[in-house]
C-alpha cells in the first residue's frame, strides 16, 4: 500500500505507457470523476481497457483497483495540492507585496480577535511564577517556544525553552505549583504536549496554550490565548500565522514587563551596559537582539 499515492505517480510518470498516461492525466486533471468512476468508467474516458486500468493501479503499489480508489481517497487533498500548486507571480515585487500584505492581515485579524482577559490572566500567572517553561516542537511553535524564553529572562525572569517531547514530559513532571509551563501549537493537535500538559495539571503546575481555539492542546490547558487564522493555499509561502504568534508573545512579554517593572528595569539595564562595553560602543543599537 503506498504512503502517498500521487508521490509515487511523480515518480512513475516518466516510465508509463501512452495508456497509462492517459489515465495518469485523468487524475490529475479531473479527480472528482476519478475517485467516484467504477473501474469501466475510467477506461473508457482514458480509452483503455479495464486490465490496462488494473495495471496502471499495480504500477502504483495498489493490490487492486478498490485499493487505488480508497489511497486515491486518502492522499487527494494533500497530494493535489502540491502536485498542482496554483499559479502564483513570481514577480519580486509581487512576492514581496504579497508577504507583506499577509503579514498585516495575519496581524490585523490576530489583533482584533484577541482575547484580553485571557491575555491578562496569562500575564499574571507568568509573572508570579518561580520558573517559567516554554514549550513547542515543530518548525514554528518551537521558534515561539524559543521566542519567549528570548522575551523573557531579560526581564529577569527564569525561563526555560524545550522542543524536546521526552524532555518536555520530564520537566512538567519535575515543576512545581509555584511554576507555569507556556505551549505553544500552531494546530493545536500536538498530542505530546497535551500529555505534558494533563501531568502538569496533575501537580498542580498552571499551564497556558498558544493555539487555536477548541483543539486538543487548547482544551488541555488552564489559560487558552487562541489564535485562529485562515491559511492560504499557497505552499511556497510561509505561514503568517507565525508573525501572529510573535506578536502575542510580545504582547504578553511587554505586559509581563510593567508587572515586574523594577526588576526588569535592573536586568536590561546590566545586559545594555555589556552590551555597550563589548559590542557597540553606544546605547543607540537594539537591546541584544
Amino acid at each position: 500500500m503506498p504512503a502517498d499515492l500521487f508521490t509515487v505517480l511523480q515518480d512513475e510518470r516518466p516510465r508509463l505507457s501512452p495508456s497509462e498516461a492517459r489515465i495518469a492525466d485523468i487524475l490529475l486533471s479531473d479527480f472528482e470523476f476519478a475517485v467516484n468512476a467504477s473501474i469501466i468508467e475510467l477506461a473508457g474516458r482514458a480509452d483503455v481497457s479495464p486490465p490496462t486500468v488494473t495495471r496502471f493501479c499495480r504500477r502504483l503499489g495498489c493490490d487492486s483497483f478498490s485499493d487505488f480508489k480508497v489511497q486515491l481517497a486518502r492522499t487527494a487533498y494533500v497530494g493535489l495540492r502540491y502536485l498542482r500548486p496554483e499559479p502564483q507571480s513570481r514577480d519580486t515585487a509581487d512576492v514581496a507585496s504579497d508577504i507583506v500584505e499577509k503579514a498585516q492581515n495575519a496581524l490585523f485579524l490576530m489583533h482584533r480577535a484577541l482575547d484580553l482577559p485571557a491575555i491578562e490572566r496569562a500575564v499574571e500567572r507568568i509573572a508570579a511564577a518561580e520558573m517559567i517553561y516554554a514549550f513547542g516542537s515543530g518548525g514554528n511553535s518551537s521558534m515561539i517556544a524559543g521566542e519567549i524564553q528570548n522575551r523573557l529572562f531579560r526581564l529577569g525572569l527564569r525561563v526555560t525553552a524545550s522542543a524536546d517531547h521526552a524532555m518536555q514530559l520530564m520537566m512538567a513532571a519535575a515543576a512545581s505549583p509555584r511554576d507555569v509551563i507556556v505551549g505553544s501549537s500552531f494546530s493545536g493537535r500536538n498530542a505530546e504536549l497535551v500529555r505534558a500538559f494533563a501531568l502538569a495539571r496533575e501537580g498542580g503546575v498552571a499551564t497556558i496554550a498558544i493555539a487555536q481555539s477548541a483543539s486538543p492542546v487548547a482544551e488541555a490547558a488552564d489559560i487558552v490565548v487562541p489564535v485562529d487564522l485562515p491559511e492560504g493555499v499557497d505552499i511556497f509561502r510561509p505561514t503568517s500565522t507565525r508573525i501572529a504568534y510573535v506578536a502575542v508573545v510580545d504582547i504578553i512579554a511587554s505586559l509581563v514587563a510593567y508587572r515586574v517593572q523594577p526588576q526588569a528595569s535592573a536586568t536590561l539595564r546590566r545586559i545594555k551596559q555589556q552590551l555597550v562595553a563589548h559590542r557597540d560602543g553606544d546605547d543607540r543599537q537594539i537591546l541584544g537582539d
